[in-house]
């Protein structure tokens, strides 16, 4: 009877042991909607799925998306936990503006991460020198109802342009470099960090050029669309393009829904700015992530998992209502 009850009373030990390590171990799945193939989200996005999950406190797995519109449409509806956006997009989204048609007030702040260019690409043989030289010409204008296409119209407002001013398509990063291999368009718009992979690609077969915009005109864009601000993609970022370039840009962010624990986030912040050379190894683009550049350009209040991280990392929260 004794020796049963030994046994009994160690099969139980042994059970709670088991279930304890089995609660040790678990982990919080995370999944980041990241972008196409041919940007920047994708290959960054995996490189920070690997840097949230190396505590081993997350499973974080990046995930091909449709990019900004898309990815802040599926949190919003709490389908996904984190993804890419620009704060330009995410500012809409939160405000029910542009392409929604409800604000979607639940969404929050993971971090900002670097600046995303307005690349205008251009066939060198369109002879094209300024905004107005796009009267005309056959231009792509972002896949329909994207970012990119959103700030297409917020530069062709500025401008004083339509489409109906030229002819227009509504295709991705990758239909829009295929399309001028084709000889198919003159013009084609992409917003995303440099240097963008599709745009890498086209200029190892065909020569172009980036529209250059004047001081005057980003002056005008940034007081109209505060979330532009001037920048400059450098000479040579790509191939045959010599001189640098000045641009508008927006702020790639990582965003997420405020049902997602604060614990989960906190970990995934933690993972991803006390990992960075592996992610600065991931993409050119990603050098420009920075703990101290982590809260700049933000468009929607922060959530608190990744609150408490900034505190106690020393930096001021933005109070975005």
């Amino acid at each position: 009877m004794k020796q049963y009850k030994l046994t009994r009373l160690l099969s139980i030990t042994a059970l709670s042991l088991s279930l304890c390590a089995g609660l040790a171990q678990a982990k919080d799945f995370v999944s980041i909607a990241t972008g196409g193939t041919s940007g920047t989200y994708y290959p960054i996005g995996g490189a920070i799925a690997q840097a949230a999950s190396k505590s081993g406190a997350l499973q974080a797995t990046a995930e091909t998306g449709n990019a900004s519109v898309a990815n802040l449409n599926l949190i919003g509806k709490g389908e996904i936990e984190i993804g890419f956006a620009q704060n330009d997009v995410a500012f809409w989204a939160y405000n029910g503006q542009q392409m929604f048609k409800e604000s979607l007030k639940n969404l929050r702040t993971v971090a900002a991460l670097y600046p995303e260019h307005v690349q205008v690409i251009l066939a060198k043989d369109a002879r094209i020198a300024g905004i107005d030289g796009l009267k005309g010409k056959r231009v792509s204008v972002g896949a329909a109802g994207s970012g990119v296409e959103a700030d297409v119209r917020a530069i062709f407002e500025v401008a004083k342009l339509t489409y109906g001013d030229m002819k227009i398509d509504h295709l991705d990063f990758g239909a829009t470099t295929n399309r001028f291999k084709d000889n198919q368009i003159d013009v084609g718009f992409v917003v995303a960090g440099f240097p963008t992979a599709s745009i890498m690609d086209l200029t190892t077969t065909k020569d172009v050029n980036l529209l250059n915009f004047s001081d005057d005109f980003l002056a005008q864009l940034s007081k109209v669309h505060p979330y532009f601000v001037a920048s400059v993609i450098p000479a040579n970022t790509y191939r045959g393009v010599t001189q640098e370039t000045k641009t508008p840009a927006v702020v790639a962010m990582l965003v997420t829904h405020d049902k997602v624990p604060e614990n989960v986030v906190y970990e995934f912040v933690k993972g991803l700015y006390e990992n960075l050379d592996a992610i600065h190894a991931s993409h050119a683009t990603a050098r420009q992530i920075t703990l101290g550049t982590a809260l700049q350009g933000v468009t929607l209040p922060v959530h608190a998992g990744a609150a408490k991280y900034f505190k106690e990392k020393g930096l001021a929260i933005p109070d975005v209502k």
